[in-house]
Order: structure tokens, then sequence, then C-alpha cells
């Protein structure tokens, strides 16, 4: 198996006209592909929230982050997977980098530990 040394985020907003449960099960759904095809590091719910402007005639939608280490091919097909869902709103996918913040406290700590 490739490394699986990428790490992305994915923030997706679920549409609320089917209901909530409907929600909880697309929630669980994509976590199962994520675990699937990647390491599933968190899931995290921010839960019910109005949207900026109506999307669908849709004024509140629920919002889930998703993150999780794969190869570089998987986020493309997550994506893709969403994007096909009718009850998607919204989505985004970002590979996450390390900032220059990170690697400049971490020599530090490195030095501080000595």
């Amino acid at each position: 198996m490739a490394k699986l040394g990428e790490k992305y985020e994915a923030v997706v907003v679920f549409s609320l006209k089917n209901g909530e449960e409907q929600v909880q099960n697309l929630v669980a759904k994509f976590s199962d592909l994520i675990k699937e095809n990647a390491e599933l590091v968190n899931v995290d719910e921010w839960g019910k929230r109005k949207l900026a402007y109506p999307i669908n005639y849709e004024a509140d939608g629920y919002y889930v982050v998703y993150n999780f280490d794969s190869k570089p091919d998987f986020p493309v097909e997550f994506e893709r997977v969403i994007n096909i869902t009718d009850d998607a709103v919204r989505t985004m996918v970002v590979k996450v980098e390390k900032t220059a913040a990170v690697e400049e406290t971490a020599p530090a700590a490195e030095e501080a530990a000595e």
C-alpha cells in the first residue's frame, strides 16, 4: 500500500431539508468511505448553522469537518462522490500544509528540551 502521509481536511455542508436523521446517515456514510480508503483522524460536527446566503432556497446547513490522511488520489474521488450526493450543499477538500509557525516552534522546543 502506498504512503498515507498526506493530510487533508474536508468541509461539507449538508442540506437539512430531509431532516437531521438523514444528515446523520450521510455523516456516517462519508466517515465509512474515508475509513475504507484512508485513515480517518477526526470528524468534527459543527452542527446546524445559518448560511451566509441562501443556497437552493435554504437558509440553514449542517456543517461537518473531516480530517484524514490518504494517498493523493483519494481526495479527488471523495469530492466527486460528495458532489453527486443531492444532500451535500457545498464542499471543500484541501491539503493541510505545514505552516512556517509550526516549523519555527519545533526547533525552539527541541533546544529547550536539551
